[in-house]
C-alpha cells in the first residue's frame, strides 16, 4: 500500500509540474483597427477576438486619429477626400464630409483635431480638371468648423511658406496650435496668428547641434507633453547623435538625453511612460528595442525573423508587443524576452495604425 501510495503521489506531483505556463496575455483592453473593406475593428485584448466593428460610410480608414478625451475618432478615407467622425461608445459614424464638387477634387493630405471638437485643421490640395488638363493647385491650410459644416477660413502658412507637410498638435486645452518644423511655431486658435516661437534651431549647447524631431508613438502619453527619439548633430566630432526627449509643450522645456549613434528606429511608449519599445527594419535584419526611461539607456536590443513594413505596440498591461502591419495577422511576443508566443488572424486586412484602448480610458 505504501507503494501505491508513493507512485499516486509521484504521479500527481509529475503531472503538476508538467501543467503548461500559464497563457500571457496583453491585457483587458480594445484593440481597434482599421481595416478592408469599410470598417474599423474591434479586438478584444483578452480573449484575442474580433468582438465587432465601427462600419465607415465613404471607404476604408485610411488613417485613425484619437481624440484627447478618447471619445471619437477622426479618421480620413482612402481616397483622401473624405473625413469621418466616428463615436466610440456607440460604434458609429456620426458625421462625414467631403470637400470635392463639381470639376474640383480636393484632397486632404494631413490634418489636426481640436481636443474640444470644435474644428479641423486640414492642409488641401486642390486638383481642377479642364477640357484638356488638370491644373494641380498648392497646399493649403484651412479651417473645418465641425458645428457649421464647412471651411471658415485659410490659415497662413508660417513664415507665408507653403510646406508639403504640416506636422500639427494642438495644446490640450484648445488654446494653441503648434506647428513642428526647424522650430516650433505657436498659433493663436481665436485669431490664428503667430505669438510666439519655440526655437529649437538653436543648439542644446555649445558645440551641440540643433534639435530634430523622430519618430514617436504618444497613445500613452500626458496631454502637453511629447516623447520620442530625437537626433542632434554633434558639430565637434561631426556625427549624428540619438538620444530620447520629452518635450513639455506648454512650459517649452525639453529633457533630452544622448543614447549613442543614429540608428532608425521607431518607438512606442509603453503604458507606464517607464519604457518605450521600437523596431529596426532593413533588408534581411530587424531587431526589437526596449529604451529604459528611467535609467536612460537602451536596455536590449535582440534580432528577429521579423516581415517587411511593421510596427510595434505594447499591450495595455505592457507584457506583450504586437506587430502588425501590412497583411491580415498581428504576431504576439513576450516584451521581458522578445519570444514568439502566436499570431492573430483577421478576416481583414489591416489599413491604419493600431491603438490600444484600456476599458476605462474609452468610457471616458
Amino acid at each position: 500500500m505504501k507503494r501505491i501510495a508513493l507512485l499516486i503521489f509521484a504521479v500527481g506531483a509529475a503531472a503538476f509540474w508538467l501543467q503548461p505556463a500559464e497563457r500571457l496575455t496583453g491585457g483587458d483592453a480594445t484593440l481597434y483597427l482599421g481595416g478592408f473593406p469599410n470598417q474599423i475593428m474591434l479586438i478584444d485584448e483578452a480573449s484575442e477576438k474580433v468582438t465587432g466593428a465601427i462600419r465607415t460610410r465613404t471607404g476604408a480608414p485610411r488613417n485613425l486619429f484619437l481624440s484627447q478625451d478618447r471619445t471619437r475618432f477622426y479618421l480620413m478615407t482612402a481616397a483622401m477626400e473624405d473625413m469621418e467622425i466616428a463615436d466610440i461608445a456607440s460604434r458609429q459614424v456620426i458625421d462625414s464630409f467631403r470637400l470635392s464638387e463639381a470639376n474640383k477634387t480636393v484632397r486632404i493630405r494631413s490634418f489636426a483635431a481640436d481636443p474640444r471638437h470644435r474644428f479641423l485643421v486640414l492642409m488641401t490640395k486642390t486638383s481642377t480638371r479642364q477640357i484638356d488638363r488638370w491644373d494641380i493647385g498648392p497646399n493649403v491650410l484651412q479651417l473645418y468648423d465641425l458645428k457649421e459644416r464647412k471651411i471658415t477660413r485659410n490659415i497662413p502658412w508660417p513664415k507665408g511658406e507653403e510646406r508639403e507637410g504640416a506636422n500639427m498638435v494642438f495644446s490640450p486645452d484648445g488654446k494653441y496650435l503648434y506647428f513642428f518644423g526647424e522650430d516650433i511655431l505657436i498659433y493663436d486658435t481665436s485669431e490664428w496668428k503667430e505669438v510666439d516661437k519655440w526655437e529649437l534651431s538653436r543648439p542644446l549647447e555649445d558645440g551641440f547641434g540643433r534639435i530634430n524631431f523622430g519618430p514617436s508613438d504618444n497613445i500613452n502619453e500626458e496631454p502637453g507633453y511629447f516623447t520620442g527619439l530625437f537626433f542632434v548633430q554633434d558639430a565637434v566630432n561631426n556625427r549624428r547623435i540619438m538620444g530620447v526627449a520629452r518635450v513639455n509643450l506648454t512650459e517649452k522645456k525639453v529633457d533630452f538625453y544622448a543614447l549613442g549613434p543614429q540608428t532608425f528606429v521607431s518607438f512606442s511608449l509603453a503604458p507606464d511612460r517607464k519604457k518605450a519599445y521600437g523596431l529596426h527594419q532593413e533588408v534581411g535584419r530587424y531587431e526589437f528595442w526596449t529604451f529604459d526611461l528611467v535609467k536612460r539607456r537602451v536596455a536590449s536590443r535582440q534580432e528577429f525573423p521579423g516581415r517587411p513594413r511593421m510596427s510595434v505596440k505594447p499591450s495595455s498591461n505592457g507584457k506583450v508587443l504586437y506587430i502588425y502591419q501590412a497583411g491580415n495577422t498581428i504576431d504576439l511576443y513576450d516584451a521581458s524576452n522578445y519570444q514568439y508566443l502566436r499570431t492573430l488572424a483577421l478576416d481583414a486586412d489591416m489599413t491604419t495604425d493600431l491603438y490600444v484602448m484600456p476599458r476605462t480610458a474609452a468610457a471616458r
